[in-house]
């Protein structure tokens, strides 16, 4: 707006925004409307924390609110790249080492295989609902379809915390693998404020300065970042393809004598490390929007991009084992030691160099997926508006890129690599577990056409599925060696989800693509994605607590108030619309 004013009439502050980009609902324009909303608090709670929205909804009416419309831009083959770009960053360097060492030993292979499925399964759920609904919004999108408001919108808050998180220790750990090409200490290229904490007093400007480079490519236009990436990602393909050649070259067979020294739990237990490996594509589905055609392309690209992945995280840890003994394997670097012991000390600075340009297309991909997510949020007024904008000229949501980067930047410039490990893991396996069982609620359940007896037959067996399958993962969490609790959790599941397929009506078919073998991959995708958060720390989940404590006290007080106004606003407009294409059709049969 120009003249200092917005369009209902409100001075602008000195940035040039005002209280309207932020709360413009009604509940928010006096004293006297907020109190009287907060009166109300009781009411709407009843009317939104089960409100469920509808795909036409998400598709038009949601979308409409940035004003302009994304390009569409991308295909199946930036899909591809985005999908390996986002996944495969330093994970492969790290985790290998820690799950082959210490639980798996030369099945780490194995390991690697497993949680690939696990992910795979995940990706399958991904893919129906972002070709159903291919929104910016993501999983907030699909849960708010299937789940409610409430449900969607702690998931979303969470998520948004962790991708945050995620931003800067991947920012941070760039500066750290710069280091090392240098033969530097990773301090060293920091600056260190004695004043401030020890886990904070280690400034880092390189990494606030990457993301901000990230977040200028990010902005000014996705069908460049996809070029971008493609090429950073050909590189780090590349760089893998030489570890791969060099180790296999100096392989020793006999290394995969003793296959599994710790049994089939140490492979489970190396999986549910390993499986963090291969997250990030959540964050690729956010691009739905800009797909060109979506039923073709996002099938294509997120299931082939996970497959590729799959394919080489094996290949590579398979390498490994066979340059050196598992019980000699370096938790830390596994790889650049493993080149050391066999003489190859100048590997190391390849692995460094295929690091830094994996970790820069995971970045990039953690802010497109950001944004995107934030964008949508912004768009049912649960997060302030003005994130919603999508840019004229751009076509990309910059508001929203520049917000997020920020908050990457400045939690990754004070915050230590330690801390932000910490913080990590949790909500990421409690939204894939809950897109799983959105899925089935998508599939068995139509609000107006599925038949009470069905409905509650629905409800039986999605509690015997998530009932087993946490007692499952609480058992094996416990550390108990036996069978029994397993004989009795699993064939619960079992039943549970072979009475959802033979005594309930399939209500809803995919109109382009849908997850094969259904109810069974998504109940198999929610059980082993509650297996695995058997296996995150403590500090995870009161880590998720204390956060959730705080989205729901800014829900209560906010978010609650404005999405409520939002939605009656959207409905007036679709009651009035739907009033005047009745009187019209009237007149006209009346002449």
């Amino acid at each position: 707006m120009e003249g200092g004013e917005n369009e209902n009439g409100g001075k602008k502050r000195g940035c040039g925004c005002s209280k309207q980009d932020f709360l413009p609902e009604e509940s928010f324009q006096s004293c006297r409307s907020y109190l009287n909303a907060l009166c109300n608090t009781k009411s709407r709670l009843r009317d939104r924390l089960l409100a469920r929205s509808a795909d036409h909804m998400e598709l038009h009416e949601i979308r409409g609110r940035s004003q302009h419309e994304m390009k569409k831009r991308l295909n199946w083959w930036d899909i591809i790249w985005f999908g390996i770009g986002a996944v495969m960053g330093s994970g492969i360097f790290v985790l290998t080492g820690e799950a082959a060492r210490n639980h798996s030993g030369p099945a780490v292979v194995v390991s690697y295989l497993i949680s690939g499925m696990t992910a795979l399964l995940s990706v399958l759920c991904y893919t129906e609902f972002c070709v159903e609904l291919p929104v910016a919004g993501g999983s907030f999108t699909y849960l708010r379809v299937e789940l409610g408001d409430f449900v969607a919108y702690i998931a979303a808050g969470n998520i948004l915390f962790e991708y945050v998180v995620a931003g800067a220790s991947v920012a941070r750990s760039w500066t750290s693998y710069l280091a090392s090409l240098f033969n530097h200490d990773p301090n060293s290229f920091r600056f260190h404020a004695s004043s401030f904490p020890e886990d904070y007093s280690h400034l880092d400007p390189i990494a606030a300065v990457v993301s901000l480079l990230i977040c200028i490519a990010a902005c000014m236009s996705t069908k460049g970042s996809s070029r971008f990436n493609s090429i950073a990602t050909i590189v780090h393909l590349l760089v893998l393809l030489f570890i791969l050649i060099v180790g296999l070259t100096n392989a020793n067979p006999q290394h995969f004598s003793n296959f599994a020294p710790n049994g089939i739990r140490g492979i489970l237990k190396a999986s549910s490390i390993l499986f963090f490996a291969y997250v990030g594509f959540d964050g690729v589905a956010t691009l739905g929007e800009e797909v060109k055609n979506p039923g073709r392309d996002i099938p294509i690209g997120l299931i082939g991009s996970m497959l590729i992945i799959i394919l080489l995280y094996c290949l590579l840890s398979a390498t490994l084992i066979l340059i050196q003994p598992y019980y000699q394997i370096d938790v830390n670097a596994p790889f650049t030691l493993a080149f050391q012991a066999i003489g190859l000390k100048w590997a190391k600075y390849i692995v460094a160099l295929g690091a830094l340009k994996g970790m820069t297309t995971v970045l990039l991909a953690n802010i497109l997926g950001q944004a995107r997510y934030f964008t949508h949020i912004g768009r049912t007024h649960m997060a302030p508006p003005f994130l919603a904008t999508i840019n004229e000229k751009t076509r990309t949501p910059v508001n929203a890129t520049v917000v997020m980067t920020l908050l990457n930047s400045i939690v990754g410039f004070f915050t230590s690599l330690d801390v932000l490990a910490n913080l990590l893991s949790l909500t990421t396996l409690l939204i894939f577990s809950l897109v799983a069982l959105a899925l089935l609620v998508r599939r068995y359940y139509v609000g107006g056409e599925t038949t009470s007896p069905n409905r509650n037959k629905l409800i039986l067996f999605l509690m015997l599925i998530i009932g087993s399958s946490i007692a499952t993962a609480v058992y094996w969490a416990i550390g108990k060696n036996g069978w029994i609790g397993y004989a009795v959790t699993v064939p619960i599941w079992f039943i549970a989800t072979l009475g959802l397929n033979l005594m309930v009506k399939e209500a809803k078919k995919p109109k382009l693509w849908g997850v094969p073998l259904v109810p069974w991959l998504p109940s198999a995708s929610f059980a082993t994605n509650v297996f695995i958060m058997a296996s995150v720390d403590g500090a995870s989940y009161v880590r998720f607590g204390i956060w959730t404590l705080l989205l729901l006290v800014y829900y209560v007080f906010i978010a609650l108030h404005a999405s409520y106004d939002a939605a009656k606003e959207t409905t007036d407009t679709t009651s009035v619309a739907t009033a005047t294409c009745l009187e019209d059709g009237a007149s006209q049969l009346h002449h």
